[in-house]
């Protein structure tokens, strides 16, 4: 109650005191115009206190922070490939128990075979070409849809080894 009625009486003050400072700045005398400086310095002084008054202190819910489960940074092995529509491909592997959400995939296209590298997590360096792309998982079974750059009729090729990806 106390805050309150200080807060009320500051703004008052603000109301009534700075107008006023305000006009004896332009029309007072020398004297005046110092004591409509200091007044001023004043109400903003007791405004920067009375904030810092108001502010209630941070309250701790909870000292134990949970972390979230990290998926396991791992390169897996495409077991079927499909072209969809001519426009995407969907690769699918068996999932883990630890799955990521996301999946850098790179795909090179040399003509109508598509060499296709896969990566969960953090992958080292930089490379041109690489999307991040939603992991689905399904039936045990994780799913990544990647779009293609030209439509047409390709054949998969796992990147790493050059050996043809199945089709499902």
């Amino acid at each position: 109650m106390r805050i309150f009625m200080l807060a009320i009486s500051l703004g008052m003050a603000w109301l009534v005191l700075a107008p006023f400072s305000l006009w004896v700045l332009v029309r007072g005398r020398s004297l005046a115009k110092a004591g409509a400086v200091v007044t001023l310095v004043l109400l903003e002084t007791g405004t920067i206190a009375l904030a810092d008054a108001l502010d209630p202190p941070p309250v701790v819910v909870s000292h134990v922070v949970p972390q979230p489960a990290a998926c396991v940074e791992r390169i897996p092995v495409p077991a079927t490939a499909r072209v969809v529509a001519r426009r995407s491909l969907e690769l699918t592997w068996p999932a883990s128990a630890a799955e990521c959400d996301t999946a850098k995939v790179l795909v090179r296209a040399k003509g109508h075979r598509l060499r296709v590298w896969i990566h969960e997590g953090a992958p080292a360096g930089r490379h041109k070409g690489v999307r991040t792309l939603p992991i689905r998982v399904a039936d045990g079974a994780a799913l990544i849809r990647v779009p293609l750059d030209k439509p047409g009729a390709y054949r998969a090729l796992d990147g790493r080894t050059n050996h043809r990806i199945p089709a499902p």
